[in-house]
């Protein structure tokens, strides 16, 4: 079954207002099944979890309705799939309480390419315990973060090592497998911040050996959430802190009061949203998961080369990002202009091209942007060929000589 864009489009009533979307990195657009998921979940009976009440019985279906969700989006066992509020929650959340293992002469690995939610937590938990920060760095010519680099600050101290599936402004995507195995082999923890990744790839976290992958909903097209999962036997193992009168049970124990029903049931709509981009003949969700996922990368793989080649001829550009495999993300500046003068200016002719450091602050540093960062386009499953020519031909006319 072919990608049919126009046909997901249909689906998007924000895209009715005219508005040229190029802000997916930082929130996708939500189809209308997704909002009709969310009204129908809050407004029919609903109470807390049990298996009595109807009303008891729609909140369990809803939660392990989640759990199976992600469980198939991200080839994970759902029985240690966790809900929370955002990345940057359950990072520090995990942060904490593996923390609660570390001490003096234990070392921990970030990415100089990780969002700063990948970053910060594992710092301030390191520092507070006495542990020893190691820093992972990225190319700023090639805009690669090897396996070498990673490789380089591994010993048999280091308990774990944090690195994103996706630089989430310049588009990076490491070697997450060899990765892993590199990890595994110190006897260290793999933590994957899967967050600007999951939109726009099929995702196995048993393939790459994830001991942790997470994900926020609202960069899939679904309400502000997150998810994180790991072996139930993994989460066994680790004591967090948590309310006394709170079940003991993984995956439970690390989800804090009543949970959000009705942004859950969002999540599972977006999950079967995304199965049915372009299913092919596949029959269980998982495989219909693949399918389209597959699909939507060959479609945003062609789409980069058309946006990158036009921005890449407007004048006095500077493009940062270079990998040789990215997620469809382009952060670029022009000389002589401040990127944040474009993007309100982009923004009157209503294309979003928002510009930031967009908390991937050691990225923005190292390429020697500061604080303030650049432009950056994002693709998402609804962008067309239409809305690469309007952000290039705004772009023109601002920019031109």
């Amino acid at each position: 079954m072919a990608y049919d864009v126009e046909e997901i489009r249909s689906h998007f009533p924000s895209l009715n207002t005219g508005l040229a979307f190029f802000c997916g990195p930082g929130g996708s657009q939500v189809p209308d099944v997704v909002g009709a998921a969310i009204a129908g979940a809050i407004t029919k009976p609903i109470s807390n979890r049990n298996t009595n009440t109807e009303s008891e019985k729609n909140a369990e279906e809803i939660v392990q309705g989640f759990r199976a969700a992600v469980g198939d989006l991200i080839d994970v066992d759902p029985r240690g799939v966790i809900y929370a509020r955002s990345w940057t929650q359950l990072t520090y959340d995990f942060s904490r309480t593996l923390a609660k293992g570390w001490g003096p002469g234990d070392e921990i690995v970030v990415s100089r390419l990780d969002h700063d939610s990948n970053i910060r937590p594992w710092i301030q938990a390191a520092e507070a315990v006495g542990a020893t920060v190691r820093w992972a760095e990225f190319d700023a010519q090639t805009s690669e973060l090897t396996l070498a680099a990673v490789e380089a600050v591994l010993s048999p101290a280091t308990k774990l090592v944090a690195i994103t599936g996706a630089g989430n402004t310049i588009g990076t995507r490491p070697d997450l497998k060899a990765i892993g195995i590199a990890v595994h082999k110190v006897g260290a923890l793999f933590f994957i911040d899967g967050v600007h990744l999951t939109p726009h790839a099929a995702i196995s976290a048993r393939e790459i050996s994830a001991d942790f992958y997470g994900l926020s909903f609202y960069k899939l097209m679904g309400p502000h959430c997150a998810a994180l999962a790991a072996s139930p036997a993994l989460l066994e193992t680790l004591n967090n802190d948590k309310l006394l009168p709170a079940t003991n049970a993984v995956p439970e124990r690390f989800e804090f009061g009543t949970l959000p029903y009705e942004l859950m049931a969002g999540c599972i709509a977006a999950v079967d949203f995304i199965a049915e981009m372009a299913p092919g003949n596949a029959t269980t969700r998982r495989e219909r998961i693949v399918n389209s996922m597959n699909a939507l990368e060959k479609y945003e793989d062609e789409l980069l080369e058309y946006l990158e080649s036009g921005i890449k001829a407007l004048p006095n550009v500077i493009m940062y990002g270079h990998a040789s495999r990215r997620t469809p993300t382009i952060y670029f500046s022009f000389t002589g202009h401040t990127s944040a003068d474009i993007y309100k200016a982009m923004a009157k002719k209503k294309v979003t091209l928002p510009a930031s450091n967009f908390y991937a602050l050691e990225v923005s540093r190292k390429l020697g942007l500061g604080d303030a960062g650049a432009l950056r386009a994002g693709l998402a499953p609804y962008s067309t060929r239409n809305d690469v020519d309007r952000l290039v031909a705004g772009l023109l006319e601002l920019v031109k000589p």
